[in-house]
Parts: C-alpha cells; sequence; structure tokens
C-alpha cells in the first residue's frame, strides 16, 4: 500500500522507519520530511494545514493511508477532512484533539468521568491569576492553555516565577487562558494508547528528559532523551491507570459524541503506586516515538491500521525482551535562540540495534547541515538499558557537529 505520514521531526522519521520494516509498505510519502527521513521515505512539499491540497496528493499518488504525525494539524481538524474525503486516516479529530489543544477542556473531562489529575483553577483575567497565586504560593504549576509544543509549562518554585510565566502567557493578549494547578511529587512517566472509540490497546511506556541539561537542570524542552519500557510503569500500575484514567476518559469522550480515535499518550505521575494524569497528548511523543518505534518496529503499522480501520478489539502488540533508549543531540542556545546551517558529520553505522533519526536536518550541496533545534535522536536498543545507554553514547561521541549539545545523563533515574 502508498502511505502518507504528516510531519517533519524525529517522530515522523521514527514512524516512516519502522512503517518500512513492515511488507505492507510499497511505498512511503512524508510531508514535509527532513533529510533523514528521505532515507525512509519520499519527500514532498505539501502545505499539511491545507486539507483539499493533501487530499488532492492523496489522489495522486494512490494513497491509501495516512498517519498525522504532529498535534497542530490535528488541532486544526486534519483528520476529520481526510476521513470526509474517504481516506483511511489515524488521528483523532478536531473535538477529540482537543484533549491535547485544551488543557482547560482536559481538566473538566477528567472532573466529568472522575480521572485522578492535579487539582487546578483555570483563569483568563490576569489580576484574578495573580492573586490565585499569591493566595496559593509555590510550588506551583503554570501552563498556557494551548497547544506550546511541550514547553508551555512552568513549574514555578517561587512566587517570582510563577508571576512571570503568568505575564508571559497573558502579553499574548485578548483570549490567553492560563491552567494554574498544584504541584504533584512522585515519578513522571508516559503510556501511549491506540483507540477506536471504545476498543484500546496498550502499545507501550516510556520516561522522557524535559529538562535541557543534566541533572533535570535548566527550562523545559520538547525532550532530551528517553528510554522505553518505563521501570515505574509495573503491571499493576498500568493497570491503574487503565482502568482509572484511560478507560473513563474515553467513554467520556464517545459519551459526548466525539469518540477518541488515534494514538492518546498519557503524561502520568506515580506517587506511591497510584497514577495521576499531568497531561494527554493525541500522538506520539517525540522523543518517545522513537524508543516506541525501534521496540515495536513492523508492528508499529500494522497497529495504526487497524487502529484506523477500527479493528483493534482483540488486537495485541508484542514486545521482545528488550529496551530502547535514545539522546537527542540539539543545537547550542535551544530552547531560546540558536543558529541553523551548520555542518554535521554522522557515523557509517550497519549496526541493527542502532538508529540515528533526524528531527531538524537539512540536506544541501555541501551535505547535512542543521536546521531546527532539536536536530538528531540517536537511539539504540539493546537487551538490557544499560547496554541501550552504552551504545547511544558511544555512537553520539562519533558525531562531527561542534555546534550541537546533548544531556550526558538520560535514563539516570532507572540506571
Amino acid at each position: 500500500m502508498n502511505i502518507l505520514i504528516i510531519g517533519g521531526g524525529g517522530r515522523e522519521h521514527a514512524m516512516a522507519w519502522a512503517f518500512a520494516q513492515n511488507p505492507k509498505a510499497d511505498r512511503i510519502f512524508c510531508a514535509p520530511g527532513n533529510a533523514g527521513i528521505a532515507e525512509d521515505a519520499e519527500i514532498t512539499a505539501l502545505d499539511v494545514l491545507d486539507s483539499a491540497k493533501v487530499l488532492a496528493f492523496c489522489a495522486e499518488h494512490e494513497i491509501e493511508f495516512v498517519a498525522v504525525g504532529p498535534e497542530a494539524p490535528l488541532a486544526e481538524g486534519l483528520a476529520d477532512d481526510l476521513r470526509e474525503g474517504g481516506m483511511l486516516t489515524l488521528g483523532p479529530g478536531r473535538e477529540a484533539a482537543r484533549l491535547e489543544a485544551s488543557k482547560a477542556f482536559t481538566k473538566d473531562i477528567c472532573a466529568a468521568c472522575g480521572a485522578p489529575t492535579a487539582a487546578s483553577q483555570t483563569f483568563t483575567d490576569p489580576d484574578a491569576a495573580r492573586a490565585y497565586v499569591k493566595a496559593e504560593g509555590a510550588p506551583i504549576v503554570i501552563k498556557a492553555d494551548g497547544l506550546a509544543a511541550g514547553k508551555g509549562v512552568t513549574v514555578a518554585e517561587t512566587e517570582a516565577q510563577a508571576l512571570e510565566a503568568l505575564e508571559a502567557i497573558f502579553a499574548e493578549g485578548i483570549g490567553a487562558r492560563v491552567v494554574i494547578e498544584e504541584m504533584m511529587t512522585g515519578e513522571e512517566a508516559s503510556l501511549f494508547i491506540l483507540a477506536n472509540g471504545t476498543d484500546f490497546i496498550n502499545i507501550g511506556t516510556a520516561q522522557d528528559h524535559k529538562r535541557a541539561f543534566d541533572g533535570d537542570k535548566g527550562p523545559n524542552t520538547g525532550g532530551m532523551g528517553a528510554y522505553s519500557p518505563a521501570p515505574i510503569m509495573t503491571d499493576e500500575v498500568t493497570e491503574r491507570a487503565i482502568a482509572e484514567i484511560i478507560r473513563p476518559t474515553l467513554a467520556e469522550m464517545a459519551k459526548r459524541g466525539t469518540p477518541f480515535q488515534g494514538i492518546l499518550y498519557a503524561g502520568l505521575m506515580i506517587e506511591a503506586g497510584a497514577p495521576r494524569l499531568v497531561e494527554y497528548n493525541v500522538r506520539l511523543g517525540d522523543p518517545e516515538a522513537q524508543v516506541l518505534a525501534m521496540r515495536l518496529g513492523a508492528q508499529l503499522l500494522d497497529a495504526c491500521l487497524a487502529c484506523a480501520s477500527g479493528e483493534l478489539a482483540g488486537y495485541k502488540v508484542s514486545f521482545a525482551d528488550d529496551h530502547a533508549m535514545t539522546v537527542v543531540m540539539a543545537a547550542k542556545g535551544y530552547p531560546g535562540s540558536y543558529a541553523k546551517g551548520e555542518a554535521i558529520s554522522l557515523p557509517e553505522t550497519d549496526d541493527p540495534r542502532i538508529k540515528i533519526f533526524h528531527a531538524g536536518t537539512k540536506a544541501g550541496e555541501s551535505g547535512l547541515t542543521s536546521n531546527g533545534g532539536r536536530v538528531l535522536n540517536i537511539t539504540a536498543r539493546a537487551a538490557n538499558l544499560q547496554e541501550a545507554r552504552d551504545l547511544a553514547y558511544t555512537t553520539i561521541e562519533q558525531i562531527d557537529w561542534p555546534g550541537g549539545f546533548y544531556r550526558r545523563d538520560i535514563g539516570w533515574r532507572a540506571l
């Protein structure tokens, strides 16, 4: 079959690579793609927010399945338009995508279905928000209500930090909305679900590192590394998360007439074996997609097809008894300002346990160059996490890119 993947980051490279392992995939296209994705798919320049153009491309290239990677096209309703156009599509519609696009909406869903999460209040009035912060004190969590590419959350250790975060959000002008919530304690992990309304399957767990620097210091980023499986997500904790959070959420969404179809990524805080929801995303995480893809391989396409076609009942994925780790190499200055267009030289390897996924790269006459904040995802799979870590860091040391940096402690909590 011919497949179109929407997106151009590390997540989409991981999807393209995994799909390409499956004999069902005849041709894989990716829009807009990147230099690394070109190794596993045909890159096309396409306005992914223009549904008519996407549908026209699908007709012209006899596309049979579309997988939407990033959150922005989902929030804009691309999946709705593709399904209405007759395309087999992976990804929630606009209303269901509000689980990520609006943190306030997710809080409403949790309240309605009884899913455990942090106590919170939502504000559109800056003065009221500031008064609430002063009354509650710190530490406290400030969240921009809309999409923020994983960087719209401030865990404020002091009242001053919280007020500064509020100023930044409300500086956006009319319509700015903020969710202020208690700071939950415990260990954070992620659970990934494929759902098609009522049926769903678990496709894996992971833990990532959001802070820019070693020791979980510095500003929040889109993610500086991840590993799978997440040790804290024992069978018992996973079963509790599904019973108390996932299943009630899916039931509430279906009850409202907006059933969820696609990948539901639950960020969880676990304390004393009890999970609470931190937030939902409505797509694979990035860099979590990379470690899941390494462990699932060709199965990822089969599972996504089963989800999109409504055939998840009784479906299961199988994991080998292995572990995967990815280390993000980012441009110096990220998540602030950073340079683009810097030359990168990658090592050659035919080791099937290692894959360098590209997140922000560009190919030109002079070779491979950087083209983003998070640029490379050095990913390895092994029998245990220590071996996967050693493989990943041995590989990253062979990369020649003076303008890049990476954390040297990915997986520290587990190791």
